[in-house]
């Protein structure tokens, strides 16, 4: 399916990038930021999660339920939304671990140019301070850097410490970040042949508690079974990933309000990851797999138990930006089109504190046109992108 959306006279000029992710070839259109403040605009269609159709206007980069004099009309009809979010994100980290400041803005403008206006960077070596702020790239809600232990985890990326640092380093790192901390749970141990957690259950419980008196949630990468029932039990704010999951931590992660980002485009990345490390690690390969066998049974249960689960593609390291809506249709098969839709927008912005369609709220808008609810592959296709009050691109895809 294509779609093409004119934009009206007097937004600025637009530009186009085409690519190829997925098997989808898209064209995303960027738009020029104007100078001065936002214009008045003015949009008709179905507004989400309600289903209900009605109008808003946006002036001085904020939405407005209430008409506003001479508004350009920049959406007629569709289905709108609040901004995309990928609530698991690394901007400013690849393979080889920090990048320059100018490849971290491109990281930031590939997530605008597909509709994601909100990340939570969830551990990056670079300071990217510098982006927040800045009215043409998606708002940043910043981890710090991760936090795991000398030789057990991808080098260059982790503040690496020992298991009696670690408090100090969690409240090092709270006191970086927005609000987040993130510690890597568990990863291979080479004397054990396979995953195994990395720090002792009272270490983390004591540097948990140390996050949460300097106002800082903490988060944890966990593949396997025991780190995440450990760090669940040691009352760890959320899980990545969180392929181990059995039934009791499942429902201990519901009963506290435990958040779940799963990441289910990387998980698609088990096979590789198995296959890289058979011939050393042939415990662990096999553990992988097993783990990426159960994957949509494991996070479809937590889906069903009320654990809140959320969007996040995993991008930086591994994997390139932009990649949210492919991280929405795998959610889509778990919990079916609406949970993901409200895994990767309205509930994650809730969760992280940002506000949806809102009388006054920050008016960060995506627009498709068809019903995303009926079609999830819909949100590949972004027709209008509006971030804080201005018109930012838009899409056609083939």
């Amino acid at each position: 399916m294509t779609h093409s959306h004119d934009m009206p006279p007097g937004l600025g000029p637009l530009t186009s990038l085409t690519h190829t992710h997925d098997g989808h070839t898209h064209t995303h259109l960027s738009g020029e930021v104007p100078a001065g403040p936002p214009q008045r605009l003015h949009l008709h269609g179905v507004v989400l999660p309600e289903g209900d159709e009605r109008d808003l206007w946006l002036h001085d980069g904020v939405i407005s339920f209430e008409p506003v004099a001479d508004a350009i009309t920049v959406v007629s009809s569709g289905f709108i939304m609040p901004g995309l979010v990928d609530a698991h994100c690394h901007v400013g980290l690849e393979s080889h671990g920090a990048v320059s400041e100018q490849r971290a803005e491109e990281h930031a403008i590939t997530d605008r140019e597909v509709g994601t206006l909100l990340i939570r960077d969830a551990g990056s070596p670079l300071d990217t301070r510098f982006l927040q702020g800045r009215d043409d790239l998606p708002k940043i809600v910043r981890a710090g850097r991760h936090i795991a232990r000398p030789k057990r985890y991808s080098r260059n990326f982790a503040e690496e410490v020992e298991p009696d640092e670690l408090v100090n380093e969690v409240v090092t790192q709270a006191e970086r970040g927005d609000g987040w901390v993130k510690i890597v749970g568990d990863w291979i141990d080479r004397d054990a042949g396979d995953l195994t957690p990395l720090w002792p259950k009272d270490v983390a419980a004591e540097a948990i508690a140390a996050a949460h008196e300097h106002g800082a949630r903490v988060t944890a990468h966990c593949f396997d079974e025991r780190s995440v029932r450990e760090l669940v039990d040691a009352g760890i704010d959320g899980i990545e990933h969180g392929t181990g999951l059995d039934d009791e931590t499942i429902q201990k992660m519901a009963a506290n309000g435990t958040s779940l980002v799963p990441t289910m485009v990387n998980l698609e990345n088990f096979p590789k990851f198995a296959a890289a490390g058979e011939a050393k690690f042939p415990r662990y390969a096999a553990h992988i797999m097993a783990l990426y066998e159960r994957r949509f049974e494991t996070i479809g249960k937590a889906v069903d138990a009320g654990v809140p689960v959320y969007a996040g593609t995993d991008a930086g390291g591994v994997h390139g930006h932009g990649l949210i809506a492919s991280e929405i249709e795998l959610l889509a098969k778990v919990g079916g089109n609406d949970f993901a839709l409200g895994a990767a927008s309205w509930n994650a912005r809730r969760w992280l504190g940002h506000p949806g369609i809102e009388d006054g709220a920050p008016a960060d808008i995506v627009v498709f046109a068809d019903d995303p609810r009926v079609n999830i592959s819909v949100v590949r296709e972004p027709v209008v992108i509006i971030l804080n009050g201005r018109v930012v691109g838009g899409a056609s895809g083939s």
